[in-house]
């Protein structure tokens, strides 16, 4: 089984009440609009959520990937997207907790994961092999990385201005 493996978590303060950071992240389209590698999000007839991404790994190239996701937890608290049942390649888990410090300042703690299951390096691209687990791990999770530091510089200025 070849295994791609990339997390990403970080905690942000927002100059922004807590009902308001909650409503932005419950909001699928800011996700579209603001992070970069989302291509798109829709929700099939049945609650499912797809999310298309696109990625650019070195040695590999630019790789393009869909997960199916559902809403796991909704609250002024937690918003989670987890895994949809049945999925076996492709897995995203992306929460976010959220905590009122004061009246307009809210602290987001944001975890990502994301993991690519496939039984040879060849099923995800042509070039997985010669660049291995390892490589392309590492390189995945420094774009989740740049795509959530980016969403987060966006969300704080629409939110905060």
């Amino acid at each position: 089984m070849f295994t791609i493996r990339a997390a990403y978590s970080d905690k942000v303060e927002i100059k922004a009440a807590l009902a308001q950071v909650a409503e932005f992240f419950a909001d699928i389209k800011n996700f579209v609009e603001l992070m970069p590698g989302i291509e798109s999000i829709h929700t099939d007839g049945k609650g499912v959520i797809h999310w298309k991404i696109r990625a650019d790994i070195p040695i590999v190239g630019a790789m393009q990937q869909s997960f199916s996701v559902v809403l796991a937890e909704k609250s002024d608290e937690r918003i989670e997207w987890s895994p949809a049942a049945g999925e076996r390649q492709n897995f995203l888990r992306y929460a976010v907790d959220l905590v009122e410090k004061s009246a307009n300042l809210t602290l987001v703690q944001i975890a990502q994961t994301v993991e690519l299951r496939r039984d040879s390096a060849r099923d995800l691209h042509l070039l997985a092999g010669l660049a291995g687990e390892s490589i392309i791990s590492g390189e995945m999770s420094k774009r989740v990385a740049e795509m959530i530091k980016i969403f987060v510089r966006k969300m704080r200025e629409r939110l905060e201005n």
